[in-house]
């Protein structure tokens, strides 16, 4: 049998154009998204219909050994990790289903491919409590206001990388005497979070005098965007000493599920096996509880 990893790739001018039904077919799979999800989706589904044009392959005439080979490319030659290649497989399932939905296709050639396993438990490795009491006291001591709220946020309060940098000065407020941030998560579900006096005292220091605008600011004063907000919990981790092989925001949210562990599942702040948790006192889990 030939390896997957010796199959040429179509030359630039064979390559298959995109007919007008599978635009529409794209744009009525997409449009089932709003919000963020949309264009994480509409990302993950560019992949597969970049390497289906690379292969000189319709997506709507597709069969199943060549969504094998789709897979078998992730793991291969991209090196992608389970869960990954698990997610984009996904969107390409969920793209094959709504073609099934709206008539275009018989049935789904992703029916029966077999996906990779998923480990139960996420394989990410948070920091210790040591090493995020230092990366905290280096975000405490940044030249940078918005470096001790950043780590705040995602570390106290276990928010996505999207949920802390679109947050706005105007989400502030408060409810039953406490004071809260009202956070736009997955799918556009709205929540309270309640503000800890350490969190509350970080966005403050970041948003000094102004009433108006981000939370974040990133150097030149615009809001900070998720690729920056990536790049300084490894600069912090560095400045703190801190050793580890590759610093990332999402490490910090494996902090809150560490300090806090809750046995009641409806106060789990995300999905998934990895989700993070927080336990709270009984008037302030009715805050949470929607954002699941």
């Amino acid at each position: 049998m030939r390896n997957f990893a010796e199959l040429p790739p179509v030359p630039s001018d064979h390559l298959v154009p995109f007919t007008d039904q599978l635009r529409l077919a794209v744009a009525a799979y997409l449009s089932r998204f709003k919000g963020s999800s949309r264009e994480h989706t509409e990302s993950d589904l560019r992949c597969f219909l970049a390497w289906c044009a690379g292969h000189g392959l319709d997506p709507l005439a597709a069969r199943r050994p060549q969504l094998e080979l789709y897979i078998r490319w992730m793991q291969e030659i991209r090196r992608f990790k389970p869960s990954t290649v698990s997610r984009r497989f996904s969107v390409a399932a969920g793209f094959y289903r709504t073609c099934v939905i709206d008539g275009v296709l018989e049935h789904s050639p992703a029916e029966h491919v077999r996906r990779p396993t998923v480990p139960p438990e996420s394989p990410t490795l948070g920091f210790t409590h040591l090493q995020f009491e230092a990366l905290l006291t280096a975000a405490r001591r940044s030249a940078k206001r918005c470096d001790f709220a950043l780590v705040a946020m995602l570390g106290l309060l276990g928010l996505r990388i999207f949920e802390a940098t679109g947050a706005d000065i105007a989400d502030l407020g408060e409810e039953h005497g406490h004071r809260v941030l009202r956070v736009c998560g997955n799918g556009n579900k709205v929540v309270l979070v309640p503000l800890p006096p350490a969190v509350g005292r970080a966005i403050d220091r970041a948003t000094g005098a102004r009433t108006s605008g981000p939370i974040l600011l990133n150097r030149r004063g615009a809001r900070m965007d998720r690729h920056a907000a990536t790049r300084r919990p490894r600069g912090l981790a560095e400045t703190a000493g801190i050793r580890i092989a590759r610093a990332h925001p999402h490490m910090l949210r494996h902090i809150l599920s560490a300090l806090f562990p809750c046995r009641d599942s409806r106060h789990r702040r995300a999905s998934g096996p990895a989700a993070c948790a927080v336990r709270l006192p009984l008037p302030r889990c009715r805050l949470w509880r929607n954002h699941v």
